[in-house]
């Protein structure tokens, strides 16, 4: 894609970059890789570096605006904000799968619609704004985006994570998940608990509490982010074998 086809994109976001390649770049799904002898790099790279950038702009965010909230209460408002079906709709918003780089199996399997691809292009579209642009601007274009996402009437909490946690392992044929208090720190008026969660007897989550219960929650919250990154990672994998 030529710069001057991204520039009514750079207009609707109001946003004009320094180098737009790393523009053209945010928008390169792997697929594209396969076709274009020319092209050597997708939006990948981009889309790590996106992901932890908008979990930690979210987090701070969060923390800033919803001061009585639990460590575990932002976790879970964190990992609602952030879900693969919340940036979708935003990149939706902004038109990003018209401008999306993919391979021709791709294209005719709906991939510039496909939910997964839009979030990741919104993830890569930040990292690229960041290395352009630098912190302050791409934390204002993530907090204008998200916009009534981090709302306090808009945040969906999973009222018991622990609960989505077993019906999640249940849909993929697994053991139930177990919990193992691994610390236990503090005096008695002021402990805090570290708890583990397994499947499988392999460690999905930890969290950590003032109360046994609190840290049971916040670590079905973390084996929930690990479990949905992992479907994600699979279901990428697939498409790429598709167009090989």
């Amino acid at each position: 894609m030529s710069p001057r086809r991204l520039h009514p994109l750079e207009k609707s976001l109001d946003i004009r970059f320094n180098d737009r390649e790393l523009l053209r770049l945010a928008l390169m799904h792997s697929s594209s890789l396969n076709e274009n002898g020319e092209i050597n790099e997708s939006n990948e790279r981009l889309e790590f570096l996106g992901d932890a950038l908008l979990g930690f702009i979210v987090a701070k965010e969060l923390y800033g605006r919803f001061q009585a909230w639990s460590e575990g209460e932002l976790t879970q408002a964190r990992s609602a904000v952030v879900s693969g079906d919340s940036l979708a709709k935003v990149a939706d918003r902004m038109g990003l799968g018209k401008y999306l780089q993919v391979g021709r199996g791709e294209e005719a399997s709906g991939g510039r619609r496909r939910p997964t691809n839009l979030a990741a292009t919104f993830e890569s579209l930040v990292g690229a704004l960041f290395l352009d642009k630098g912190y302050t601007t791409a934390r204002d274009f993530v907090i204008d985006a998200l916009g009534d996402a981090l709302a306090f009437e808009q945040i969906s909490i999973p009222k018991n994570s622990k609960s989505a946690l077993q019906e999640k392992v249940q849909t993929r044929g697994l053991a139930p998940p177990t919990y193992q208090t691994v610390a236990r720190e503090g005096e008695e008026h002021a402990r805090m608990f570290t708890v583990e969660v397994r499947v499988g007897g392999k460690v999905l989550g930890k969290g950590t509490g003032k109360r046994k219960s609190q840290a049971e929650q916040v670590a079905a919250a973390d084996a929930l982010n690990q479990l949905i990154g992992l479907e994600r990672c699979s279901r990428s994998s697939v498409s790429e074998g598709e167009e090989s």
